[in-house]
């Protein structure tokens, strides 16, 4: 559920959706690492200015915390 929301909700955002990939990286039961790979040009968009567009992506994905008790941490990198 969270990896779809955050691939879809990216895709909206960036200039190369078709290059946006999100896997999630399983550390523990209650820690989860999303990975999400971007156009290098399409850094920027994601991460927005002074870093609000990524962290409303982070306040999104800590309210799915509630719901299954996994904390998440969103790393960006570029392809």
């Amino acid at each position: 559920m969270v990896i779809k929301f955050i691939e879809n909700y990216a895709k909206l955002i960036v200039d190369f959706p078709n290059e946006v990939d999100v896997s999630l990286n399983s550390i523990n039961d209650t820690f989860s690492e999303l990975i999400i790979k971007v156009n290098y040009n399409d850094i920027g968009k994601l991460i927005g200015k002074n870093g609000n567009m990524i962290n409303a992506l982070k306040t999104m994905v800590n309210a799915c915390k509630a719901k299954n008790g996994v904390s998440y941490k969103i790393q960006v990198l570029a392809h």
